[in-house]
């Protein structure tokens, strides 16, 4: 990134997840300089899924293209495109791809730093050490 006050999708460098799913940081760890909020861009493939987790950061999944489900607790919010749900700080929520076509959604998160269960996924996807 030669300019850290602007970014273009291609420079973004891709996190790939065991569930189906790519997630480019904009703002926050490896994008932008931003410490106080996270802001991503996710591409979820049909069938695949943000697998059930919690953190203490509120966030918001705002759906750009392709059909899904937030679930947020126990309550089912089905999305499509230009919709959007808010995750209270510690609920538990998860997202599926429900659609016949890719799911690309932004999300942002307060306060910033990286949630605990990237790290957490990609390590149970290598038998529980990372690499």
């Amino acid at each position: 990134m030669t300019d850290p006050h602007h970014v273009r999708y291609a420079d973004l460098v891709p996190k790939v997840f065991p569930a189906n799913r790519e997630t480019r940081v904009v703002a926050g760890p490896g994008g932008l300089p931003s410490e106080r909020f996270v802001m991503g861009y996710v591409t979820v493939q049909p069938g695949g899924q943000v697998p059930e987790h919690q953190h203490p950061q509120e966030e918001v999944y705002f759906v750009l293209e392709g059909h899904g489900q937030v679930t947020v607790g126990q309550v089912i919010h089905e999305m499509e495109p230009l919709s959007a749900v808010y995750i209270p700080a510690n609920a538990t929520h998860h997202l599926t791809n429900t659609g016949p076509s890719l799911l690309r959604f932004v999300f942002a998160y307060a306060p910033g730093g990286e949630v605990s269960h990237w790290a957490e996924e990609l390590a149970a996807a290598h038998g529980g050490s990372q690499g």
